[in-house]
């Protein structure tokens, strides 16, 4: 075989591996080079480092504060939660999570002595006939928004007990903020006082 061809066959050969195995080769040819050794820090020089991060601690020059801390307010979960009960089981839903408690289920808003308490997903898969849900956002849930119109009208309709869900999860629902009164319009006259 003349030596022209052999040469074309070794260069075709090579362009017929895969693009991986060419690389792959690379990188192992890169990673065979040795580590740099370098010695451990001594106990010394530890010491002098800790010495100077101390020395420029910004924290350290500033004055100590004289102020007292605020203080705590007590976090208490019932306090912050409404409850739901019936049958021998309850649960916690967040307070304003209950958008509306039909007056023949008025008594299933308190806690009945040796309930067991369980979680809302828990309770409500075994009350789902006299609870209803209503999905809000996060917007209407934070009183920026109000609820849509069909949810208002379903609210009046209502015999369940209905709780705001965000998410499948109750949720507090602020009472929509007033609207700041609109800007006047410039290119009106504004009325005069007499």
């Amino acid at each position: 075989m003349p030596k022209q061809h052999r040469a074309s066959k070794v260069v075709w050969q090579s362009f017929a591996w895969p693009l991986a195995v060419q690389f792959a080769l690379s990188a192992g040819i890169a990673a065979a080079t040795p580590p740099m050794m370098k010695d451990a820090a001594t106990h010394e020089q530890l010491a002098l480092q800790l010495r100077k991060c101390q020395q420029e601690d910004p924290m350290d020059r500033l004055p100590h504060s004289r102020a007292e801390p605020p203080p705590k307010q007590a976090q208490d979960l019932l306090s912050q939660s409404d409850v739901l009960c019936f049958g021998g089981i309850a649960t916690l839903v967040p307070k304003h999570a209950v958008l509306l408690l039909p007056k023949s289920m008025a008594n299933r808003s308190k806690f009945t002595t040796g309930s067991t308490l369980m979680s809302w997903a828990e309770f409500y898969a075994k009350n789902r006939g006299w609870i209803t849900t209503v999905e809000v956002t996060n917007e209407q849930a934070a009183g920026t928004q109000p609820l849509d119109a069909e949810v208002s009208h379903r609210l009046k309709d209502s015999i369940q007990v209905v709780v705001a869900t965000y998410h499948g999860g109750p949720i507090s629902v602020l009472s929509p903020k007033a609207s700041a009164p609109a800007p006047s319009d410039p290119t009106e006259p504004s009325p005069s006082k007499h």
